[in-house]
């Protein structure tokens, strides 16, 4: 009995020392989450392929004057091969009411039921005063004492919206997100622009950016079955100083260059710097994946399928490929749709599960992975159920 005690001792030590150290080493950032996904909708366009948008778009080719580029260079320089696009379809509200309405509709939960809501988005229909948030909690038909909360969040929306939510108390919160690229990229001061600094390039984010929309609904659980984290990394950015590149650079309508003044127009525009996201994806993946190893250590085994930001076919293969190289999963484990569609911004992740609930690849209680990082700079993950069907 005496010996059996002794060999019990360092077992308990080593619990100890262990719980000692991953309160030490743990992300301070990490939130447990009490929420499940039990509804979900997406819309994109049918995808047209990147000819036809070169067609339409028409990009100036500065190496020969009068021309164009044409689609097979585009797909040399992004790598999407189509995307979702159509300024017609998308210049209207409705799609996003739809949108939620029936991501609601698959949760089995009312209007009045819902508790909360948060908008995600970095090109509104209308700029000022959150006014798309009185717009749409209107004609979804939430109550009126839902405090209206807008987002002015791009590729990693979602991450800061599951960051707040998993800090709400309400039991039923609905999630809306919608990127309305062609209304705002079909303008001439993305082909032409010799007052941005990313003048040049600005055609870019008219060929990789696409339209998209998609709602969530969270449920509250009688218990832990998740969790979130959530970083600006401004302070600090893993080991290093903290990053201070924007990603995407708009600088006009604001109070700094208002409307009606020299440079607004031209400054209105999503300019990607691009060796800075590159820096920052590879990177911002990176600790979103050590983060999430620090807590869950067999997380990659746990979770049904993995979801991450699609922000160019470059990039999001560079991550997947080496996570399934260092960890040994199955390619069909993660999800790619930025060849089909471009980015998404923050609907990318969502379309990819809700086209895998409609394929049949969940059971009730499976957990999913999304992991993004976005313009901000800004990133996240999360780890939660999904019980939609």
């Amino acid at each position: 009995m005496i010996n059996e005690q002794k060999k019990q001792v360092p077992a308990i030590y080593i619990s100890l020392v262990a719980f000692v150290i991953y309160s030490y080493l743990k992300p301070v950032n990490m939130h447990p989450i009490d929420l499940a996904i039990t509804g979900v909708s997406s819309f994109v366009a049918d995808p047209i392929t990147i000819d036809e948008w070169a067609d339409i778009y028409k990009v100036p080719d500065r190496q020969t004057e009068g021309k164009f580029l044409d689609g097979k260079m585009v797909e040399k320089i992004l790598g999407i091969q189509s995307k979702s696009w159509a300024p017609d379809v998308f210049k209207d509200p409705q799609l996003v009411i739809n949108t939620a309405k029936t991501a609601m509709q698959k949760a089995n939960v009312a209007p009045e039921e819902i508790e909360a809501a948060i908008i995600i988005t970095c090109s509104p229909f209308m700029v000022q005063l959150d006014q798309d948030a009185f717009l749409l909690y209107k004609k979804i038909g939430l109550r009126d004492h839902i405090v209206p909360v807008l987002l002015g969040a791009g590729c990693a929306g979602f991450a800061r919206a599951m960051a707040l939510a998993s800090q709400m108390t309400a039991k039923k919160i609905l999630l809306i997100s919608y990127s309305l690229s062609s209304l705002y990229t079909q303008t001439d001061i993305y082909k032409n622009n010799s007052r941005h600094p990313y003048g040049k390039s600005l055609w870019m984010s008219a060929a990789l950016f696409s339209d998209g929309v998609s709602a969530v609904v969270l449920e509250k659980q009688e218990s832990i079955t998740g969790c979130a984290l959530y970083s600006r990394d401004s302070l600090s950015f893993g080991q290093e100083e903290g990053f201070d590149d924007p990603l995407i650079h708009y600088t006009g309508s604001g109070a700094w260059n208002p409307p009606g003044t020299g440079n607004c127009e031209d400054l209105s525009c999503f300019a990607m710097s691009g060796p800075k996201i590159k820096e920052y994806y590879i990177k911002g993946m990176t600790l979103n994946h050590q983060q999430m190893l620090s807590l869950q250590p067999g997380y990659l085994n746990d979770v049904k399928k993995i979801y991450t930001h699609q922000a160019s076919p470059m990039l999001t293969n560079a991550f997947l490929d080496t996570l399934i190289r260092e960890h040994g999963i199955r390619r069909e484990k993660v999800g790619v749709n930025v060849v089909k569609y471009g980015n998404l911004v923050s609907t990318s992740t969502i379309k990819l599960l809700d086209d895998d609930i409609a394929s049949g690849e969940f059971s009730p209680g499976d957990k999913v992975c999304i992991s993004v990082v976005g313009a901000g700079p800004e990133r996240g993950a999360f780890i939660i159920p999904v019980m939609a069907a």
